[in-house]
C-alpha cells in the first residue's frame, strides 16, 4: 500500500453530531471507483468522489459516516489505499474559532463574540454521551455550540465540560428513583464554578450583563434547571431542551416563578414520563402569574423537518432515540424558540 502524506480528515458537527465528510490525501491517486468502508458489525461502503472546486487531493464522501469511527478506502478490487490510522490530522469545521480555557475545576471552549465592547453571552450545557475531561467532546458531540457560534458570530457562546460520572452513566430508573449524582455531571458546585466564570467575564466588561442567556440538552437541559437555582440573578432568560427530570430538577422547575423560560422537547422519547413533568411544572408556573414559562412539545411533523425520524419505517425502540435529537428542532428556531431567547433583555427580579 503506497504511504499516504499528511492526510487530513475534513469534518463537521452536524444533526447527529460529529461527522467525516471528506478526506484531504495530498499523495493519493484514487480513481472514482474508491469506497470508504467503515469498521464493526454495522460496516457500511461510501463512494468517495473528487471535488474539482478543490483539487485532485480533496475526495468527498457520498453521504457522511460518524466520526471517529474505523475505516478504510478500498479500490474496486478491494485493496485498501488507505486506513483511518493514516489521518494525521482532524479538522472540524467551525470548531478551530473556540479557544480551550481552563479556570480551576472548569475546563470549557469559548468562541469569543466577533463584535468589541460587552456582548451578549450563551452558555451550552452538554448532554450524558459528552462529559469527561478532553474539553473537546462538548464542541463536536452535539448539534450545539458550533452551530450556535456560526448563527450568533457577535455572541459569545461559552461549552463547559462536566465531569464523567464515576463508573459511567447511571442505568435507567423510575422517576421517583432517578436523581442525578449530587458529585458528578452538572452538579451544584461545578455549576457555581461555571457561573462564577461568567460573572468574571461581565466584570471584565466582555459580557453585557442584561443579556447572559443558557441552554443545555438532556443532562445539560436538567444542567440549566440546575444552575437557573445555583444562580437566579445571572441569566436573562433559559432554553432547557428535553431536560432530565428528576425529582430535584421538577422540584426546581415549580419554583422558577420569576424566570424567562422556555422547555422544548419531542412529544415522546427514550424517557416516556419527560414530558409528563415538564408539562405539570410549566402549568404550575403559569398558575403562579408566570406569563414568561413556555412549553412545546415538538409534533412528529415538526421534528421530521429538521431530520429527526423522518422515515416511516423505524422501529419504536431507535423512533424514541432518534426524537431525543429534540435540540436539532430548538436550535434551527422551530417555533421561534432561540429567537425568543435571544432578544430577551434584562435580569428578572428575584425574590
Amino acid at each position: 500500500m503506497p504511504e499516504p502524506t499528511a492526510v487530513t480528515a475534513l469534518t463537521r458537527v452536524g444533526r447527529r453530531g460529529w461527522e467525516l465528510h471528506a478526506l484531504d490525501a495530498p499523495t493519493a491517486t484514487w480513481g472514482d471507483d474508491a469506497v470508504l468502508v467503515t469498521g464493526g458489525d454495522a460496516a457500511v461502503r461510501v463512494p468517495l468522489r473528487a471535488d474539482p472546486a478543490q483539487g485532485p487531493a480533496v475526495h468527498h464522501l457520498e453521504r457522511p459516516v460518524p466520526h471517529p469511527t474505523a475505516f478504510e478506502v478500498h479500490d474496486a478490487t478491494g485493496r485498501v489505499l488507505l486506513r483511518d490510522t493514516d489521518v494525521a490530522l482532524v479538522r472540524t469545521a467551525g470548531a478551530d474559532a473556540f479557544a480551550a480555557e481552563q479556570h480551576g475545576p472548569v475546563r470549557l471552549r469559548l468562541r469569543a463574540a466577533a463584535a468589541p465592547g460587552p456582548r451578549p453571552l450563551l452558555l451550552f450545557l452538554h448532554g450524558g454521551a459528552e462529559a469527561g475531561d478532553d474539553n473537546h467532546a462538548q464542541l463536536v458531540g452535539t448539534f450545539g455550540p458550533v452551530h450556535l457560534a456560526q448563527r450568533y458570530p457577535d455572541v459569545h457562546v461559552l461549552a463547559p465540560q462536566a465531569p464523567a460520572p464515576a463508573g459511567g452513566p447511571p442505568p435507567h430508573r423510575p422517576f421517583a428513583e432517578s436523581d442525578l449524582d449530587p458529585t458528578s455531571g452538572w452538579h451544584r458546585a461545578y455549576l457555581a464554578a461555571v457561573c462564577d466564570v461568567v460573572r468574571g467575564m461581565v466584570a471584565d466588561g466582555r459580557v453585557d450583563p442584561d443579556r447572559v442567556y443558557l441552554t443545555g440538552v438532556s443532562m445539560g437541559g436538567a444542567g440549566a434547571l440546575r444552575a437557573l437555582s445555583v444562580a437566579p440573578d445571572l441569566f436573562t432568560a433559559a432554553a432547557p431542551v428535553c431536560p432530565t427530570m428528576t425529582p430535584e430538577t421538577f422540584g426546581i422547575l415549580r419554583g422558577l416563578d420569576r424566570t424567562r423560560l422556555w422547555l422544548s422537547t419531542a412529544y415522546v422519547d427514550h424517557t416516556p414520563y419527560r414530558h409528563k413533568y415538564l408539562v405539570d411544572g410549566v402549568l404550575h408556573l403559569r398558575d403562579r402569574g408566570n406569563a414568561d414559562a413556555h412549553l412545546t412539545l415538538f409534533s412528529p411533523e415538526q421534528l421530521a423537518r429538521h431530520g429527526v425520524a423522518d422515515r416511516d419505517d423505524l422501529p419504536l425502540d431507535a423512533l424514541l432515540r432518534e426524537n431525543h435529537l429534540s435540540w436539532v428542532a430548538t436550535y434551527e428556531d422551530e417555533d421561534g424558540i432561540l429567537s425568543w431567547l435571544m432578544s430577551r433583555v434584562g435580569r428578572p427580579a428575584t425574590r
